[in-house]
C-alpha cells in the first residue's frame, strides 16, 4: 500500500511529496557535476518504491525517508552524490540548530524555516519583541501577523454594513472614549477569524471609528461593531490577513521598517519618511527641534528645507545683534538626533537642505568638511536645492544672484561654474552634499494648486519628495518572486502576478494611514489631506539574474521601465477602486487629476507605454483617486535582507565576499550566483575565493563564461552613466522619486561628477547621490598596487548613445561633458592628479569605530597615525563591529551609508 502521509519534524503530519525527494537528490547531483534527468528520475522510483516496501501506507518520518535516500544513492554506485547529499543534511541541521539559537526556541515552524539564516538574524536584532532581559519572546509568525491583522482593520469599518461614504449619521462617541479607558480589558478577546486583535490593535481601530464618525459616516453605533467583532460578522476579512500573511512571510512584498517594529505595539507609528518646516524665527526654530525629537523617537526620519533662514551674520532686530545662520541650526538639529537614538543602534536621520540662491550656499557645501576626525553633522544627510535658473546662468556664463530670504534682496552674486565645481568637489571628495532639481520635482507636480506652493524638501534618502508636515509609509514588493520558469526551464516574468500583488500592497499602504499612530497631529491632519502612498520595489538585480538580463544594457532598462510602469499603473487602479467606495483624497478636487493630469512623466510620452494610461486617466477623472501620490523607490538595507533579496534597485555590491566568523571564515555567496555556478558545474571554494579577491565580480576571469560576466555584473562593474540611465528610466514611471547611488570608481574626477550631475537632470532625475569608491574612508596603500587591479567598467553601447544625443541635443552641455574624453576613461584625470588629493601612509589597523560618519577631507600632509585611525575607523558598521568583533567597511546604497552584512543603515527606511 502506498505511503500518503509523512511526519515533519515539528510532528505535523503533512502529504508525501516525491517532487521534495527528487529536487534534494537533484540539489546533490549538480553539486557534484552530475546532469542525468534519466538516471535521476530512476533513482527517485527506487527510494519511493523503497519506502512503500518498508511503511506500507503508515506515516515514516522525514528522517526515515532520507535515510532511504542515501541507501539508494550508494546501491545505485552514486558515491558522490550520496556524500554531497549526506553533507547538505549535516549543514540543513546544522541551519535548524543555528536558527533555533537566534529565536530562542526548541523548535520550527515552517515560516521560521522559509527565512536564511541572516534574514532571521536582522529580524533577530532590530524588529522581534524581546523582555526586559532582552530575550526574543516573539517569532517571526507572530510578528507578520500582528502586521496584517492591523492592516485589515481599517477593512472592518470600511465595511458597506457600517460605513456610509457620503456621511450623514451621528453616533455617541462617548462611548468610544469609554471603550478607549478600558482597552486593557479587551487584550486579546476579540478576533478576526482565527486572528486575535491585541490591546493596541483594538485602540486604533476605536480611534479610526471615532475619526469617520465625526465625519458622519459610522452607519452604526461603536457597541454594534463591536458586538459584530464577537458574533464573528467579520470573519470573512480572516481570508484578508492571510493574503497578507502569505505575502510577507512568502518574502514578496515587506513594508518599511518602522511598520514592521511599531504595527500592533505600543509606539504604532508606521510612517518612515517626514518633513518639518523652519521658518526664520526662534518660536518655528526650537518647534522644529521639538517636531524632529517626536518624529524620530518613534522611528522616523525627517527632511527640512533650512532656506527661510536668514544668512549668518545677518541683522538680528530683537537683539540688534547677528543671526548665526541656517548651518549653526543644522547643528542644533543635529545634537537632538544625537540623544534619540533609535533602537540603541540605529541612530536619528534628516536630510537637510539648502537651495541654491542662498547667501550660504558655500558654508552649507562645506558643512561636513571641517573638524577632522569628528562627528560632524553626522545624523545628516546633506543636498543643495537646485532651481531652473541655476542651470540657465551656468550655461549663459552670468553671474548668479544669492537673495537673502529675509529680505528677498540680492546679498551677493557668484560665478555659477565655481560653485558648481565646489558642489561637485565636495561629492566627489566625501559623498555629500547630494543634489535635488527642484524644477524636475515640480514639473509634473499635480498638488501644487492645492497646496498652494511648490514642494522644497524631500525625506532623508531623497526618494520622497513632500509637503511640510506630510508624511508617507512605504512598502517594497521583491521582482524576484515573480520570475518563474516554463516546462522547458526557461525563465518569465509573471506580470499578471505582479499586477495583483501591487494593488494589495497599495491597499496596505492605503489602510495604514488609517490606523497610523502619527507623532503629531499636524501630520496627522496634512498625511490624511493628500494620503500620499509609497509603493516601491526590490530585488530588481535578482530578478535580472534569473532572467539572464545584463542590469547594463537595453533590455536590462527596458524591464526596469516596464516594471515601474506597472508598479504605477496598478498602484492607481487599486486608488480609484478605493476612491470609488471610501472616497478620494481630500484635496483630490483643488488638485490638476481632475484636468486629467498626472505626476508621471512617462505617461506624456505615449510611444513607450505598455498599458492603457489614457483609460486610466479617464477613471481618475470621473471618481477621483484614494492617494495623491503612489509610487516610489525607496532603499531597503534590512527589509531586502528579511526578504532575502537585493537590495532596492540597486545592482550587487559583490557576487562573494568573504565572512568571518567565530569558528573560521566563509564565503557568502549570491543565491542566484551560487545556483548558476552548480548549474554549470562551476561551483567550487577555489572559484569563490578568486571572485572575492576580484572585489566579488567575475569579470575579468577566464574560469567564469563569457555569457556569466555579461549577466552577472555588481555595483562596480557597471559604469557610472548605466547607473544615470537606471535611475533615469525607473523615474520616467515614479509618482515620486527613486533612492539610488550612482557608483563611480576610485579614481574618478570631479569632471565625472559634474558630468553625472548635468546628464541626471537632463535625463529627467529628481535627484543624485554619487559615491566614487573609497570616501566614506581614507584609503590606505602599505605598497602601491599590491591589490590587484578592478576590471575598468565600459559603459554600455546604449549609455554611449544616450550621451551623445544628450550633448548633441544642447551643445553647451559640451563645456561640461567631455564625451571622448569619459568614453576613453581620461576626463579631468590631469586635473586631479594635480591637486594632489591622495595620501599615502604606512599600512595601520583600525581601531574600534566611535561613530558612523563619513570621513571629513584632509589636505595633504604627514598625518599622525591616531588621526588616520579615527578616519579609518568610521567607515565601519557599529552593529557588526559588535557583534562579531570583526571591521565590516560600509559601503553607499540607494544615497545612504549602508551595511553590506546586517543592513544596519544611516537611513531609518530600510
Amino acid at each position: 500500500m502506498p505511503v500518503e502521509k509523512v511526519m515533519k519534524r515539528d510532528g505535523r503530519i503533512v502529504p508525501f511529496d516525491k517532487e521534495r525527494i527528487k529536487w534534494a537528490i537533484q540539489r546533490a547531483m549538480l553539486e557534484v557535476g552530475v546532469r542525468d534527468e534519466k538516471l535521476l528520475n530512476k533513482v527517485v522510483r527506487r527510494v519511493v518504491r523503497r519506502v512503500n516496501e518498508l511503511y506500507d501506507g503508515q506515516t515514516p518520518h522525514i528522517e526515515n525517508i532520507q535515510d532511504i535516500v542515501e541507501l539508494e544513492l550508494m546501491r545505485a554506485g552514486l558515491f558522490d552524490v550520496a556524500k554531497a547529499y549526506i553533507l547538505y543534511r549535516k549543514k540543513k541541521a546544522e541551519i535548524r540548530e543555528e536558527k533555533k539559537k537566534i529565536l530562542n526556541k526548541d523548535r520550527l515552524d515552517e515560516i521560521d524555516k522559509r527565512f536564511s539564516i541572516n534574514a532571521l538574524r536582522v529580524l533577530a536584532s532590530r524588529y522581534l519583541i524581546k523582555n526586559e532581559k532582552g530575550e526574543i519572546v516573539e517569532s517571526p509568525r507572530e510578528l507578520f501577523e500582528r502586521v496584517a491583522v492591523l492592516s485589515v482593520i481599517p477593512d472592518l469599518l470600511y465595511d458597506e454594513r457600517v460605513f456610509d461614504k457620503e456621511g450623514n449619521h451621528e453616533q455617541d462617541l462617548g462611548r468610544v472614549e469609554e471603550y478607549l479607558r478600558t482597552i486593557d480589558e479587551y487584550d486579546g478577546k476579540l478576533s478576526i477569524g482565527r486572528f486575535k486583535l491585541n490591546k493596541y490593535h483594538f485602540e486604533r481601530l476605536l480611534r479610526l471609528y471615532r475619526e469617520l464618525a465625526e465625519k458622519g459616516q459610522m452607519k452604526v453605533p461603536i457597541d454594534d461593531v463591536i458586538k459584530m467583532l464577537e458574533n464573528g460578522a467579520f470573519d470573512h476579512y480572516e481570508d484578508e490577513v492571510e493574503e497578507y500573511l502569505r505575502l510577507m512571510t512568502g518574502q514578496v512584498f515587506m513594508p518599511n521598517t518602522p511598520a514592521l517594529i511599531n504595527s500592533g505595539r505600543p509606539l504604532g507609528m508606521l510612517s518612515a519618511c517626514f518633513v518639518v518646516p523652519i521658518e526664520d524665527d526662534m518660536e518655528s526654530i526650537m518647534k522644529a527641534a521639538h517636531d524632529v525629537a517626536m518624529i524620530q523617537k518613534m522611528g522616523g526620519g525627517t527632511g527640512i528645507n533650512f532656506s527661510k533662514l536668514r544668512p549668518e551674520g545677518d541683522f538680528v532686530g530683537t537683539t540688534a545683534g547677528a543671526a548665526s545662520g541656517p548651518v549653526s541650526f543644522m547643528h542644533l538639529i543635529d545634537a537632538v538626533s544625537d540623544v534619540i537614538k533609535q533602537g540603541g543602534v540605529r541612530r536619528g536621520a534628516n536630510m537637510g537642505i539648502l537651495e541654491v540662491w542662498h547667501p550660504d550656499i558655500e558654508k552649507f557645501i562645506h558643512a561636513k568638511e571641517k573638524n577632522v576626525g569628528t562627528n560632524v553633522l553626522s545624523n545628516f544627510n546633506i543636498s543643495v536645492g537646485i532651481w531652473a535658473d541655476f542651470w540657465e546662468a551656468l550655461r549663459e556664463g552670468k553671474r548668479y544672484p544669492l537673495i537673502n530670504p529675509r529680505t528677498g534682496e540680492r546679498a551677493k552674486e557668484i560665478d555659477p561654474k565655481s560653485l558648481f565645481e565646489e558642489l561637485a568637489f565636495m561629492a566627489w571628495a566625501k559623498a555629500d552634499p547630494g543634489v535635488v532639481f527642484f524644477d524636475v520635482i515640480n514639473k509634473r507636480n499635480v498638488l501644487e494648486p492645492a497646496k498652494g506652493e511648490k514642494i522644497r524638501a524631500t525625506n532623508p534618502c531623497g526618494e520622497e519628495p513632500l509637503y511640510d508636515y506630510e508624511s508617507c509609509n512605504l512598502a517594497s514588493i521583491n521582482l524576484a518572486k515573480f520570475v518563474k520558469y516554463d516546462e522547458n526551464g526557461e525563465p518569465y516574468f509573471d506580470w499578471d502576478e505582479y499586477a495583483y500583488v501591487i494593488q494589495k500592497v497599495a491597499k496596505y499602504l492605503d489602510n495604514a494611514i488609517d490606523v497610523n499612530k502619527f507623532p503629531l497631529p499636524e501630520i496627522d491632519r496634512n498625511t490624511k489631506l493628500t494620503r500620499r502612498i509609497g509603493v516601491g520595489m526590490m530585488g530588481l538585480a535578482d530578478a535580472l539574474f534569473k532572467l539572464g538580463i545584463a542590469y547594463n544594457s537595453k533590455e536590462g532598462y527596458d524591464f526596469m521601465r516596464k516594471a515601474t510602469e506597472y508598479l504605477t499603473f496598478y498602484a492607481y487602479k487599486y486608488s480609484v477602486e478605493a476612491a470609488k467606495k471610501r472616497g478620494p483624497f481630500p484635496l483630490y478636487e483643488e488638485s490638476k487629476y481632475k484636468d486629467g493630469e498626472l505626476p508621471v512623466e512617462g505617461f506624456y510620452h505615449r510611444e513607450i507605454w505598455n498599458l492603457p494610461w489614457d483609460e486610466l486617466a479617464e477613471e481618475i477623472k470621473k471618481f477621483g483617486v484614494r492617494n495623491g501620490m503612489v509610487t516610489t523607490c525607496p532603499p531597503t538595507g534590512s527589509v531586502s535582507m528579511i526578504a532575502d533579496t537585493s537590495s532596492g534597485i540597486e545592482p550587487i555590491f559583490a557576487l562573494v565576499y568573504k565572512k568571518s566568523v567565530t569558528v573560521g571564515e566563509f564565503y557568502y555567496v549570491d543565491p542566484v550566483f551560487e545556483s548558476e555556478l552548480k548549474k554549470r558545474g562551476l561551483y567550487s571554494d577555489e572559484i569563490l575565493k578568486k571572485i572575492s579577491d576580484n572585489y566579488g565580480s567575475v569579470q575579468g576571469l577566464e574560469e567564469i563564461p563569457e555569457e556569466v560576466q555579461r549577466v552577472f555584473v555588481t555595483s562596480m562593474d557597471i559604469h557610472w552613466l548605466d547607473h544615470i540611465l537606471a535611475q533615469a528610466n525607473i523615474q520616467l514611471w515614479l509618482t515620486d522619486s527613486a533612492s539610488k547611488t550612482i557608483n563611480m570608481p576610485n579614481d574618478a574626477t570631479v569632471e565625472d561628477v559634474k558630468a553625472a550631475y548635468l546628464l541626471a537632470y537632463k535625463l529627467g532625475c529628481k535627484g543624485i547621490t554619487v559615491y566614487r569608491d573609497g570616501s566614506l574612508s581614507v584609503q590606505v596603500y602599505s605598497v602601491e598596487g599590491e591589490k590587484k587591479q578592478r576590471v575598468k567598467a565600459k559603459p554600455s553601447d546604449y549609455a554611449v548613445e544616450k550621451l551623445k544625443a544628450v550633448v548633441e541635443a544642447e551643445p553647451w552641455l559640451s563645456k561640461f561633458i567631455n564625451v571622448e574624453a569619459i568614453l576613453n576613461g581620461t576626463n579631468g584625470k590631469e586635473k586631479t592628479e594635480s591637486m594632489g588629493l591622495t595620501f599615502s601612509v604606512p599600512h595601520v589597523t583600525a581601531p574600534k569605530p566611535q561613530a558612523h560618519e563619513h570621513p571629513h577631507h584632509t589636505e595633504p600632509s604627514d598625518v599622525p597615525e591616531e588621526k588616520i585611525k579615527e578616519l579609518l575607523g568610521i567607515a565601519y558598521c557599529p552593529v557588526c563591529y559588535e557583534q562579531d568583533g570583526e571591521l565590516v567597511e560600509l559601503k553607499m546604497e540607494s544615497g545612504c551609508a549602508t551595511c553590506p552584512r546586517c543592513g544596519w543603515s544611516k537611513c531609518v527606511i530600510s
